[in-house]
């Protein structure tokens, strides 16, 4: 298909933005024959860019459209700027993507080195728009054009040099489909590693800390490296466990993102290398739907120093995903896993969307994507869900609860 040329008038309002400029400048259109092709909008700081492209036929008077036009924007205290011209429908490009960045703060200069590799990989930059400007400012591409593999690779090694993030997505319904959440709790949703909380009360941190180390990085296999720290505790006090939970803090953001999934009818998930006695009173607090994790055995009010059943390990994360959503009845396809561990790898790779949050190296090469901020409600700008999105909806249930 080589698609039909057509006449055009491209409108473009620039001024200040109020209640009623697009209405006006289609009724003031509406007295035309002519055809909407296309429209965008955008306001920052106050100030709107309203662009109006329409086609029409040879018949019209394109000269009273312009005059018209003209004389809406005088009438506004706006801008105009009016173009004619041809356009050739052409077939719809292949690979559209999601393109989102974050910063803390977003430089120009990273922008720039962006936006530069989606044009030196052929791709076209369709749609620019802001998610968010707190904790961190987010900035999202519709992207068309682009292999997606080779597009990923090229803004991974920009990302590095400009210290942002940036994640790579199929567009479209692919992101909008997703509906259940399965992430790890040690470092993920909890800020450190509850072992090592425990290990703190029974004497051996240091140690413990090494190993655990060690495993994330995936240099140790992780059921013996865990059955080896489980070992150190031996005959603590059960008693401590109580105080671990009373100990253990939510990553920064973990509370809005939870609270904000499940608001749009999300399944969440928690599936940790750690232990029941913890993640169960976490699950119960945030309102989780599904969780697993290992269990310390106890005899006699003290640690026995193992574990009881199967270790949730690299394999057993993988299998909680797809045991969570066959009983969600969700397909893998629809679901996304987030850790920061050796151990979440299988997990990342099975999942529809794979992140790796603030995670060792070697899952952050794997993951489809990666986020290094330390604000987990910043994995909701991946699934396009903006801040103003995220607080309009926390002040309607303030509203209600009063």
């Amino acid at each position: 298909m080589d698609g039909t040329a057509e006449r055009t008038l491209l409108i473009t309002l620039t001024g200040r933005d109020r209640p009623g400029v697009t209405s006006r400048l289609f009724g003031t259109l509406a007295e035309f024959p002519l055809t909407v092709s296309d429209v965008e909008q955008v306001v920052i700081r106050g100030r709107l860019v309203l662009g109006v492209l329409v086609s029409y036929s040879d018949g019209v008077d394109i000269g009273r459209v312009w005059t018209a036009a003209e004389r809406l924007a005088t009438d506004l205290d706006m801008e105009i700027e009016l173009s004619t011209g041809r356009f050739r429908t052409m077939p719809r490009r292949r690979g559209r993507l999601h393109v989102t960045v974050l910063g803390a703060p977003l430089r120009p200069a990273a922008m720039a080195g962006i936006a530069g590799r989606i044009a030196a990989s052929g791709a076209n930059i369709d749609r620019i728009e802001r998610l968010a400007d707190t904790p961190v400012t987010c900035i999202e591409m519709d992207v068309s054009g682009a292999d997606p593999e080779a597009l990923r690779a090229a803004l991974a090694v920009e990302a590095a040099e400009r210290q942002v993030d940036v994640a790579v997505q199929p567009g479209g319904l692919h992101r909008r489909a997703k509906r259940l959440i399965v992430m790890d709790v040690d470092s993920t949703l909890i800020q450190g590693e509850v072992i090592e909380l425990l290990a703190a009360h029974a004497g051996c941190q240091a140690e413990v800390a090494k190993v655990t180390e060690a495993a994330m990085r995936g240099e140790l296999d992780f059921e013996g490296s865990l059955r080896e720290r489980v070992a150190l505790l031996a005959g603590l006090d059960a008693a401590a466990i109580d105080e671990v939970r009373r100990e253990v803090k939510l990553a920064a953001g973990a509370r809005t993102m939870v609270r904000t999934l499940k608001r749009l009818d999300y399944k969440f998930a928690i599936v940790s290398g750690g232990f029941t006695q913890v993640t169960d009173a976490l699950a119960a607090d945030l309102g989780i739907d599904y969780a697993a994790a290992n269990t310390l055995e106890i005899e006699n009010g003290k640690l026995t120093g193992r574990v009881i059943g199967p270790v949730i390990d690299r394999a057993g994360k993988a299998a909680a995903l797809e045991r969570f959503a066959r009983e969600a009845g969700i397909p893998i396809s629809q679901t996304v896993a987030i850790g920061d561990g050796a151990n979440d790898l299988d997990m990342l790779q099975a999942a529809g969307l794979g992140i790796a949050y603030n995670a060792k190296p070697v899952v952050r090469q794997a993951a489809d994507t990666a986020v290094n901020v330390p604000y987990l409600d910043t994995i909701l700008f991946l699934l396009g869900i903006s801040r103003e999105e995220v607080e309009a909806a926390d002040a309607a249930d303030a509203a209600t609860a009063r």
